[in-house]
Protein backbone atom coordinates (compact mmCIF):
# COMPACT_ATOMS: atom_id res chain seq x y z
CA UNK A 1 0.00 0.00 0.00
CA UNK A 2 3.37 2.95 1.04
CA UNK A 3 4.52 1.98 -2.51
CA UNK A 4 1.41 1.94 -4.69
CA UNK A 5 -0.95 4.15 -2.70
CA UNK A 6 -4.01 1.29 -3.69
CA UNK A 7 -6.28 0.64 -1.42
CA UNK A 8 -6.21 -2.73 1.08
CA UNK A 9 -8.40 -5.19 -1.24
CA UNK A 10 -6.69 -3.80 -4.40
CA UNK A 11 -3.27 -4.82 -2.82
CA UNK A 12 -4.70 -8.00 -2.35
CA UNK A 13 -6.08 -9.26 -5.29
CA UNK A 14 -2.93 -8.14 -7.13
CA UNK A 15 -0.79 -10.11 -4.67
CA UNK A 16 -3.13 -12.94 -4.55
CA UNK A 17 -2.73 -12.78 -8.46
CA UNK A 18 0.78 -12.92 -8.88
CA UNK A 19 1.35 -15.17 -6.19
CA UNK A 20 2.84 -13.05 -3.12
CA UNK A 21 5.53 -11.27 -5.68
CA UNK A 22 5.72 -7.67 -4.28
CA UNK A 23 7.48 -6.72 -7.47
CA UNK A 24 5.11 -8.43 -10.31
CA UNK A 25 2.10 -7.19 -7.93
CA UNK A 26 2.96 -3.98 -8.43
CA UNK A 27 3.84 -4.05 -11.73
CA UNK A 28 0.34 -5.29 -12.55
CA UNK A 29 -1.41 -2.52 -10.81
CA UNK A 30 0.48 -0.12 -13.08
CA UNK A 31 -0.97 -2.34 -15.81
CA UNK A 32 -4.34 -2.00 -14.46
CA UNK A 33 -4.12 2.01 -13.83
CA UNK A 34 -4.14 1.38 -10.25
CA UNK A 35 -1.00 2.12 -9.06
CA UNK A 36 0.22 5.66 -11.19
CA UNK A 37 0.99 6.95 -7.86
CA UNK A 38 4.28 4.22 -7.66
CA UNK A 39 6.67 5.68 -5.34
CA UNK A 40 4.90 8.85 -4.35
CA UNK A 41 3.62 7.88 -1.01
CA UNK A 42 6.63 7.94 0.55
CA UNK A 43 7.12 11.82 -0.78
CA UNK A 44 7.35 14.19 1.97
CA UNK A 45 4.09 16.48 1.42
CA UNK A 46 4.13 19.44 3.32
CA UNK A 47 2.72 22.59 1.69
CA UNK A 48 -0.93 22.49 0.82
CA UNK A 49 -4.16 24.40 2.66
CA UNK A 50 -6.22 24.10 5.61
CA UNK A 51 -10.30 24.35 4.93
CA UNK A 52 -13.23 25.43 6.72
CA UNK A 53 -16.72 24.62 6.31
CA UNK A 54 -19.72 25.78 8.83
CA UNK A 55 -22.92 24.18 9.22
CA UNK A 56 -25.69 26.65 8.15
CA UNK A 57 -27.26 27.38 11.35
CA UNK A 58 -23.86 27.69 13.22
CA UNK A 59 -23.63 24.57 15.64
CA UNK A 60 -20.86 22.88 14.00
CA UNK A 61 -18.10 23.17 11.47
CA UNK A 62 -15.11 20.85 10.05
CA UNK A 63 -11.72 21.53 9.18
CA UNK A 64 -9.51 20.17 7.43
CA UNK A 65 -5.70 19.79 6.26
CA UNK A 66 -4.68 18.08 2.94
CA UNK A 67 -1.20 18.49 2.12
CA UNK A 68 0.96 18.20 -1.19
CA UNK A 69 4.92 18.57 -2.06
CA UNK A 70 4.85 21.81 -3.81
CA UNK A 71 3.19 25.54 -3.13
CA UNK A 72 2.21 24.84 -7.01
CA UNK A 73 0.18 22.66 -6.17
CA UNK A 74 -1.52 23.77 -3.50
CA UNK A 75 -2.58 26.33 -5.61
CA UNK A 76 -3.90 24.45 -8.34
CA UNK A 77 -7.77 24.36 -8.86
CA UNK A 78 -8.16 20.56 -9.00
CA UNK A 79 -6.16 20.43 -5.67
CA UNK A 80 -8.15 23.04 -3.83
CA UNK A 81 -11.43 21.79 -5.45
CA UNK A 82 -10.72 18.35 -3.65
CA UNK A 83 -9.91 20.36 -0.59
CA UNK A 84 -13.06 21.93 -0.50
CA UNK A 85 -15.21 18.69 -1.20
CA UNK A 86 -13.54 16.49 1.40
CA UNK A 87 -13.91 19.78 4.13
CA UNK A 88 -17.82 19.64 2.66
CA UNK A 89 -17.91 15.68 3.15
CA UNK A 90 -16.19 15.90 7.23
CA UNK A 91 -19.14 18.07 8.19
CA UNK A 92 -21.99 16.34 6.51
CA UNK A 93 -20.38 12.92 8.01
CA UNK A 94 -19.12 14.62 11.07
CA UNK A 95 -16.20 13.26 10.56
CA UNK A 96 -13.66 12.79 13.35
CA UNK A 97 -10.91 10.95 11.92
CA UNK A 98 -8.68 11.06 8.80
CA UNK A 99 -9.72 7.09 8.35
CA UNK A 100 -13.47 8.20 8.57
CA UNK A 101 -13.13 10.78 5.87
CA UNK A 102 -11.74 9.11 3.52
CA UNK A 103 -13.99 6.49 3.48
CA UNK A 104 -16.85 9.48 2.62
CA UNK A 105 -18.31 9.86 -0.29
CA UNK A 106 -17.79 12.65 -2.48
CA UNK A 107 -20.88 14.78 -4.44
CA UNK A 108 -19.18 12.67 -7.73
CA UNK A 109 -20.20 9.60 -5.86
CA UNK A 110 -16.44 8.52 -5.32
CA UNK A 111 -14.86 8.01 -1.79
CA UNK A 112 -12.54 10.66 -1.09
CA UNK A 113 -9.81 8.33 -0.64
CA UNK A 114 -10.63 7.52 -4.56
CA UNK A 115 -10.71 10.58 -5.64
CA UNK A 116 -7.32 11.13 -3.51
CA UNK A 117 -5.19 8.36 -5.31
CA UNK A 118 -7.34 9.72 -9.00
CA UNK A 119 -5.27 13.03 -8.18
CA UNK A 120 -2.30 11.54 -7.03
CA UNK A 121 -1.50 9.96 -10.43
CA UNK A 122 -3.31 13.24 -12.53
CA UNK A 123 -0.86 15.92 -10.43
CA UNK A 124 2.28 13.61 -10.06
CA UNK A 125 2.64 14.75 -6.65
CA UNK A 126 1.83 12.74 -2.61
CA UNK A 127 -1.65 13.85 -1.64
CA UNK A 128 -2.39 13.19 1.62
CA UNK A 129 -5.60 14.02 3.89
CA UNK A 130 -3.62 15.01 7.55
CA UNK A 131 -5.97 15.60 9.74
CA UNK A 132 -9.81 16.48 10.27
CA UNK A 133 -11.70 18.12 13.35
CA UNK A 134 -15.31 18.74 13.80
CA UNK A 135 -16.13 21.21 16.20
CA UNK A 136 -19.91 21.38 17.60
CA UNK A 137 -21.46 24.13 20.12
CA UNK A 138 -24.88 24.68 21.41
CA UNK A 139 -23.90 28.30 21.11
CA UNK A 140 -21.60 29.89 18.48
CA UNK A 141 -19.23 28.42 16.28
CA UNK A 142 -16.15 30.81 15.63
CA UNK A 143 -14.02 30.41 12.40
CA UNK A 144 -11.24 32.19 11.19
CA UNK A 145 -8.39 31.62 7.87
CA UNK A 146 -5.70 33.12 7.56
CA UNK A 147 -4.26 32.60 3.60
CA UNK A 148 -5.49 28.92 3.66
CA UNK A 149 -2.43 28.10 5.41
CA UNK A 150 -3.72 28.67 8.82
CA UNK A 151 -7.00 28.07 10.75
CA UNK A 152 -9.37 27.98 13.51
CA UNK A 153 -12.17 27.43 15.09
CA UNK A 154 -13.97 28.06 18.97
CA UNK A 155 -16.72 26.79 20.21
CA UNK A 156 -18.12 29.42 22.64
CA UNK A 157 -21.02 29.81 25.18
CA UNK A 158 -22.77 33.13 25.20
CA UNK A 159 -21.70 36.25 23.90
CA UNK A 160 -22.26 36.65 19.48
CA UNK A 161 -20.68 35.43 16.02
CA UNK A 162 -18.74 38.60 16.29
CA UNK A 163 -16.88 37.45 19.63
CA UNK A 164 -16.57 33.99 18.26
CA UNK A 165 -14.87 35.45 15.29
CA UNK A 166 -12.80 37.51 16.87
CA UNK A 167 -11.22 34.69 19.70
CA UNK A 168 -10.86 32.40 16.60
CA UNK A 169 -8.97 35.11 15.52
CA UNK A 170 -7.05 35.09 17.95
CA UNK A 171 -6.27 31.53 18.19
CA UNK A 172 -5.04 31.69 14.78
CA UNK A 173 -2.47 34.54 15.60
CA UNK A 174 -1.54 33.32 18.59
CA UNK A 175 -1.39 29.82 19.18
CA UNK A 176 -2.57 28.29 22.26
CA UNK A 177 -1.79 25.26 23.43
CA UNK A 178 -4.19 24.69 26.52
CA UNK A 179 -7.38 26.26 26.91
CA UNK A 180 -6.23 28.13 30.86
CA UNK A 181 -3.57 26.94 33.18
CA UNK A 182 -5.37 24.52 34.91
CA UNK A 183 -5.24 22.49 31.96
CA UNK A 184 -1.36 21.94 31.58
CA UNK A 185 -0.08 18.92 32.06
CA UNK A 186 1.35 18.49 35.71
CA UNK A 187 4.89 17.17 34.29
CA UNK A 188 5.06 19.92 31.79
CA UNK A 189 4.69 22.42 34.47
CA UNK A 190 7.19 20.54 37.08
CA UNK A 191 9.74 20.81 34.53
CA UNK A 192 9.22 24.38 33.68
CA UNK A 193 9.19 25.13 37.24
CA UNK A 194 12.67 22.86 37.35
CA UNK A 195 14.56 25.28 34.49
CA UNK A 196 13.17 28.35 35.96
CA UNK A 197 14.34 27.52 39.53
CA UNK A 198 17.73 26.71 38.21
CA UNK A 199 17.77 30.33 36.46
CA UNK A 200 16.71 32.09 38.97
CA UNK A 201 19.25 30.25 41.49
CA UNK A 202 22.18 30.72 38.88
CA UNK A 203 20.86 35.07 38.42
CA UNK A 204 23.20 37.09 39.74
CA UNK A 205 20.62 39.27 41.51
CA UNK A 206 19.44 36.53 43.17
CA UNK A 207 22.57 35.68 45.16
CA UNK A 208 21.71 35.17 48.74
CA UNK A 209 18.41 35.54 48.95
CA UNK A 210 16.53 33.20 51.14
CA UNK A 211 14.49 29.81 49.70
CA UNK A 212 11.07 31.25 50.32
CA UNK A 213 11.95 34.76 48.02
CA UNK A 214 13.54 32.48 45.48
CA UNK A 215 10.30 30.53 45.46
CA UNK A 216 8.09 33.60 45.03
CA UNK A 217 10.28 34.93 42.28
CA UNK A 218 9.86 31.26 40.83
CA UNK A 219 6.16 30.89 40.73
CA UNK A 220 5.74 34.75 39.47
CA UNK A 221 7.36 33.56 36.63
CA UNK A 222 5.94 30.20 36.19
CA UNK A 223 2.83 32.08 35.97
CA UNK A 224 4.09 34.01 33.14
CA UNK A 225 5.16 30.83 31.15
CA UNK A 226 1.45 29.64 31.59
CA UNK A 227 0.24 32.23 30.43
CA UNK A 228 1.85 32.39 27.12
CA UNK A 229 0.63 28.95 25.99
CA UNK A 230 -2.88 28.86 27.34
CA UNK A 231 -5.50 30.53 25.96
CA UNK A 232 -7.20 32.66 28.68
CA UNK A 233 -3.81 33.67 30.12
CA UNK A 234 -2.40 35.38 26.48
CA UNK A 235 -3.23 39.10 25.93
CA UNK A 236 -6.14 39.52 23.30
CA UNK A 237 -4.85 40.32 19.96
CA UNK A 238 -6.90 43.22 19.28
CA UNK A 239 -6.80 44.81 22.54
CA UNK A 240 -3.65 43.47 24.66
CA UNK A 241 -4.52 45.76 27.21
CA UNK A 242 -7.01 42.68 28.19
CA UNK A 243 -6.27 39.12 28.15
CA UNK A 244 -8.54 36.52 26.59
CA UNK A 245 -10.00 36.02 29.84
CA UNK A 246 -11.36 39.23 30.82
CA UNK A 247 -12.72 39.67 27.20
CA UNK A 248 -14.71 36.78 27.49
CA UNK A 249 -16.06 37.72 31.18
CA UNK A 250 -17.17 41.07 30.03
CA UNK A 251 -18.90 39.24 27.57
CA UNK A 252 -20.46 36.64 30.23
CA UNK A 253 -18.99 34.10 27.42
CA UNK A 254 -16.99 30.45 27.82
CA UNK A 255 -14.85 28.85 25.82
CA UNK A 256 -15.57 25.02 25.55
CA UNK A 257 -13.39 24.09 22.53
CA UNK A 258 -10.53 25.32 20.13
CA UNK A 259 -8.21 23.93 17.56
CA UNK A 260 -6.16 25.41 15.28
CA UNK A 261 -4.37 23.82 12.03
CA UNK A 262 -1.53 25.48 10.33
CA UNK A 263 -0.04 23.63 6.79
CA UNK A 264 2.69 21.24 7.26
CA UNK A 265 3.20 22.53 11.18
CA UNK A 266 5.36 18.96 12.53
CA UNK A 267 6.36 17.87 8.93
CA UNK A 268 9.72 17.60 8.12
CA UNK A 269 10.18 19.32 5.19
CA UNK A 270 12.66 18.75 2.58
CA UNK A 271 15.79 20.63 2.45
CA UNK A 272 15.69 21.21 -0.75
CA UNK A 273 13.51 23.74 -2.92
CA UNK A 274 11.39 22.55 -6.54
CA UNK A 275 14.05 24.50 -8.45
CA UNK A 276 17.41 23.80 -6.53
CA UNK A 277 16.11 20.16 -7.47
CA UNK A 278 15.64 20.42 -10.88
CA UNK A 279 18.85 23.15 -11.40
CA UNK A 280 20.52 19.95 -9.61
CA UNK A 281 18.97 17.64 -12.36
CA UNK A 282 20.41 19.81 -15.18
CA UNK A 283 23.90 20.56 -13.60
CA UNK A 284 23.84 16.59 -13.18
CA UNK A 285 23.05 16.34 -16.77
CA UNK A 286 25.28 18.57 -18.11
CA UNK A 287 28.37 17.29 -16.23
CA UNK A 288 27.54 13.77 -17.48
CA UNK A 289 28.16 15.33 -21.11
CA UNK A 290 32.23 16.15 -19.59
Amino acid sequence: RERTGAGMMECKRALVETGGDLDAAAELMRKQGLAKADKKAARVAAEGVVMVEKAADGRAAAMVEVNCETDFVAREQDFRGFAADVTRAALAARAGSVEAVLAAKLPSGDTADERRRALVAKIGENISVRRVVVVESQGQIGAYLHGGRIGALVAIEGGDAELARDIAMHVAASNPRYLSAAQVPAAEVAKEREILTEQARGDAKNQGKPDNILAKIVEGKVGKALSEITLLGQPFVRDDKQTVEKLLAGAKAKVTAFERFEVGAGIEKRQDDFVAEVMAQVKGASGSKH
